[in-house]
């Protein structure tokens, strides 16, 4: 065998580990949120775990595998919690992946890991609050967007930004 095809395969072996433990963490995540969030009572999903799920992905792992995640969390989170209803969760996923594809698009366009991010941040969320609007309505919204929220987003948005700037940029360089 191909001393380099040995290489290949434990480098291609390492990313699936990569991988897989992210998903599982992820999964971990979004089954104990619920309840250290009432345990605590803390509002965790102000930091939007799911959305945290899918940087940490893009920062450490795959394009397929932040799709893989984008997709699956928010049925996940429904499964084994009931939450949120099938409207909510599709508009989620709707985001989540709007998140990732926007991401990579940007990335290829400007060429910045942080604006990038910013940008898909900020586009996927105007999407997701306007199919808020379609499928529920205005009161919906305003209480889904309350001023400790929306600080809370422009934080979120801005840490994980720098995260995935800071990260990606030594995926690429490793």
């Amino acid at each position: 065998m191909n001393p380099f095809s040995r290489i290949t395969t434990l480098a291609r072996s390492k990313e699936y580990l990569k991988g897989v433990l992210i998903d599982l963490i992820a999964l971990a995540v979004i089954f104990f949120t619920p309840v250290l969030a009432h345990l605590a009572n803390i509002p965790f999903y102000m930091i939007e775990p799911m959305r945290l799920m899918v940087m940490i992905s893009i920062a450490h792992s795959t394009r397929v595998n932040s799709y893989i995640l984008a997709f699956t969390l928010s049925l996940f989170s429904y499964a084994v919690s009931g939450h949120p209803e099938p409207v909510k969760m599709l508009v989620m996923t709707i985001e989540m992946v709007a998140n990732v594809f926007l991401f990579y698009l940007l990335l290829r366009k400007l060429n910045n890991v942080f604006f990038s991010m910013v940008a898909a941040i900020i586009t996927s969320k105007i999407l997701c609050y306007t199919l808020y609007l379609i499928f529920f309505s205005l009161i919906f919204l305003l209480e889904e967007a309350g001023t400790v929220f929306l600080i809370a987003q422009i934080i979120t948005t801005m840490l994980f930004s720098a995260y995935v700037s800071w990260f990606y940029k030594k995926k690429i360089t490793d």
